[in-house]
């Protein structure tokens, strides 16, 4: 018998949980700096076999220019640095890949390259790199700049940068070192390549100084939805990290980016797109209802108008009536395609602001599902055969219990299904993935005298 297509699963870990009352909700862990509490998830999430653990980030604390008074209210303004919990959750885990949002805006190619790849070493092959170009001013104010980076130019950037990454990823083959202690040689130095970067954007010379990751590379992921999102994703991302509402949208994006990829000499089955889902599970729809309706009630005004004018590009919406429509806005220079997304929503929908941010205040744009195990499974199940998506970020509304309910409920019905694994396949992320190995193009290009120069 042919085995059926298997999803792919990626565990969303959003301090304590997705919806932004979460941390005031009966039995969800409040504070964000609590290794136990990201122990235990992710302990959970590898006992349902999930493909990967997933840690956005941001270098700021949002909301810039509200006052003190206002931000007390919000439950998820501190968090960990992820690599460095990372690196600790590869102590406690064997199989879920551990990967992270680091942004290529405010960091330098040199030391991302270092640190993932030292997480690939530390968790055995699990480390994977959520490519960020950042999407908030409040971020640019601590690094030495008075405005964010312009959209284009981010994103021509964070092309180079990847450009630069993966070349020191690949500064030493898999098998350069050798470790003879008889003849005294380390390493061979005819495995050393000194990538000798010089671009627009950057200077690196190289090498790098880990050895080459486990998997190659980690695995490069990618979330923007934009023009320019689109296309970097097609040229460098693995596994797309996206945000749509209907089926219609969900089918639009994957034939459109999937689309993109053999212009770029790349294979459909090298890219795994994987819409955000925030799931309320009940025994019966009315409870999943219920429960969401309760955390619904915990919304703080004043953190839910914060967390739209946010997401619509860092506008402030306070002097605009609650109860009328979103006002017309101007272009951002932060996240293009989630403030589309948002004001589609708003208009489509007829929605005042308030009910605006409510619509939005757990899952953020992403597809919110209420109601048993098997609904969200049928609905998961739709997307997935109708080449919508090829896996999906779960979102736990709250945490721990969100992950518990999923991973107790949801996941059986999807196995039984033959859906979803009921082992892991390998020890990498990359393999569990299905994505295949990338040669050195370093050793690949030995005989190619246009790259002469590149090596050492």
């Amino acid at each position: 018998m042919t085995q059926k297509k298997q999803l792919r699963l990626g565990a969303f870990l959003s301090v304590t949980g997705h919806h932004v009352a979460a941390w005031r909700y009966p039995n969800a862990q409040a504070d964000g700096l609590n290794f136990q509490h990201y122990k235990q998830l992710a302990k959970t999430a590898e006992r349902g076999k999930f493909d990967m653990i997933f840690l956005a980030d941001g270098v700021a604390v949002r909301y810039r220019g509200q006052n003190p008074e206002v931000l007390s209210r919000n439950g998820k303004l501190v968090h960990f640095e992820p690599l460095t919990l990372l690196s600790a959750l590869s102590v406690v885990t064997e199989n879920i890949g551990l990967t992270a949002t680091v942004s290529s805006t405010y960091n330098e190619p040199f030391h991302l390259a270092r640190k993932f790849a030292s997480l690939d070493h530390l968790s055995g092959g699990r480390a994977g790199w959520n490519l960020v170009t950042s999407a908030t001013e409040a971020e640019a104010l601590n690094f030495n700049r008075e405005k964010h980076m312009e959209h284009t130019l981010r994103y021509e950037r964070a092309k180079e940068f990847v450009d630069v990454v993966t070349k020191l990823w690949d500064s030493w083959e898999d098998d350069a070192f050798l470790h003879d202690k008889e003849s005294g040689i380390y390493f061979d130095p005819d495995k050393l390549h000194i990538p000798h970067h010089k671009g627009e954007h950057f200077s690196v010379r190289g090498p790098l100084n880990v050895a080459r990751p486990i998997q190659g590379y980690p695995v490069i992921i990618q979330a923007g939805a934009s023009e320019d999102g689109r296309n970097l994703a097609a040229q460098t991302a693995e596994v797309i990290f996206t945000a749509q509402q209907t089926l219609q949208e969900a089918q639009e994006f994957y034939t459109d980016v999937k689309g993109r990829l053999a212009q770029y000499g790349r294979s459909p089955d090298h890219l795994k797109i994987m819409p955000g889902i925030f799931p309320v599970i009940g025994k019966t729809e009315q409870e999943a209802k219920d429960k969401f309706d309760q955390i619904q009630e915990l919304i703080d005004p004043v953190v839910g108008l914060n967390l739209l004018g946010g997401m619509i590009g860092g506008f402030d919406l306070s002097g605009y009536p609650l109860d009328g429509p979103l006002p017309e806005l101007p272009e951002t220079n932060g996240g293009k395609s989630r403030q589309k997304l948002l004001t589609d929503l708003a208009h489509r929908e007829n929605l005042t602001i308030r009910q605006l941010y409510l619509s939005i205040a757990g899952a953020r744009g992403h597809r919110q599902i209420l109601g048993t195990p098997a609904q969200i499974a049928d609905q998961l199940e739709d997307w997935f055969v109708n080449d919508a998506a090829d896996g999906f970020n779960i979102m736990p509304p709250w945490l721990p219990g969100g992950l518990d309910e999923f991973v107790d409920l949801v996941i059986p019905d999807l196995q039984r299904r033959g859906l979803f694994r009921t082992e892991y396949e390998a020890n990498t992320l990359r393999e569990n993935l299905g994505l295949p190995r990338p040669v050195n193009q370093f050793s690949q290009a030995v005989n190619a005298p246009e790259l002469a120069s590149v090596g050492t």
